[in-house]
């Protein structure tokens, strides 16, 4: 098998189940992202390549976070010329977040123009710069592998980045619609990987560490939806071998194009749908 040196492969295993030396403000961040988009050279050139992401960023009410995001990313993406449309699909129903959907209505709303994705958490941001974000052509690209991730170091991990091109998102049936709340839809989705057989890749020599990514996600000031009710204690472990892109259901309510700091971005405000006989977890009594 061939594969690029920047790029390892990781086999696939039986499941088996902080950091910067430096502090740096949320203001004092999103000025440099001010100054690192004006800085940054235009997508006209042609050496930029023939391909374009579509980043997605699963969101709800986080704000202060996406404020810093986007502009960071447009910034460090075009300091690697790497042709980029930015996603933000933000839940706006009763339900509680549930980021696989969130990241399948980006898959289907991207457009024609992007041949690959980034599922983006809101709160990771990369900052080692010999990252690859470039087009995974080999098979799906684990950015956020567990040697580098901050907090989740487990060998099944392919949560936080992730790139895949959209022939082999196709592939998986995109990810499962079952999983309400907070948690456990990337572990599900690397069992879909496996089930398709596709060869998960890993970034090589890369010598920052936990150093590589700046989490901004304050756990104190915003906690989580960990609560698991019902049947939903048994079936978060569980394959969900027919959902997915196949059986989602929701409603652009808008679609607005947006700058943040002069980095341009789609806001998707959805929807979503939930069979409560199916999975009655999707709403907290």
């Amino acid at each position: 098998m061939m594969y690029s040196s920047r790029r390892k492969p990781v086999l696939y295993f039986k499941e088996d189940r902080r950091f910067l030396p430096w502090k740096c403000s949320v203001v004092k961040l999103f000025g440099l992202c001010m100054v690192l988009v004006l800085a940054a050279p235009t997508a006209d050139d042609p050496s930029w390549g023939p391909h374009k992401m579509a980043l997605l960023i699963p969101f709800r009410e986080r704000f202060e976070e996406l404020l810093v995001f986007v502009p960071y990313m447009h910034a460090f993406l075009n300091k690697k010329k790497i042709r980029h449309k930015i996603f933000v699909i933000n839940q706006m129903d009763h339900y509680r977040f549930n980021r696989a959907s969130l990241i399948n209505v980006g898959f289907l709303e991207s457009g024609n123009d992007t041949d690959y994705i980034a599922m983006h958490d809101v709160d990771l941001l990369p900052l080692n710069d010999a990252l690859d974000y470039g087009f995974p052509e080999q098979g799906p690209f684990h950015v956020a592998s567990p040697d580098l991730h901050p907090l989740y170091h487990y060998k099944t991990y392919v949560g936080g980045i992730l790139l895949l091109t959209k022939q082999h998102y196709h592939m998986c049936n995109g990810m499962s619609n079952r999983f309400w709340g907070w948690g456990r839809e990337d572990d599900e989705f690397y069992r879909r990987l496996r089930t398709a057989g596709l060869q998960l890749y890993r970034p090589s020599g890369i010598t920052t560490g936990y150093k590589t990514f700046r989490h901004i996600h304050d756990p104190a000031w915003r906690k989580r939806d960990q609560k698991r009710v019902a049947a939903q204690k048994q079936e978060q472990f569980k394959m969900d071998p027919e959902g997915g892109l196949t059986n989602l259901r929701y409603k652009v309510e808008s679609r607005q194009d947006l700058t943040i700091s002069g980095a341009p971005c789609t806001v998707l405000s959805i929807k979503l749908e939930c069979d409560q006989s199916q999975t009655p977890w999707c709403l907290l009594s």
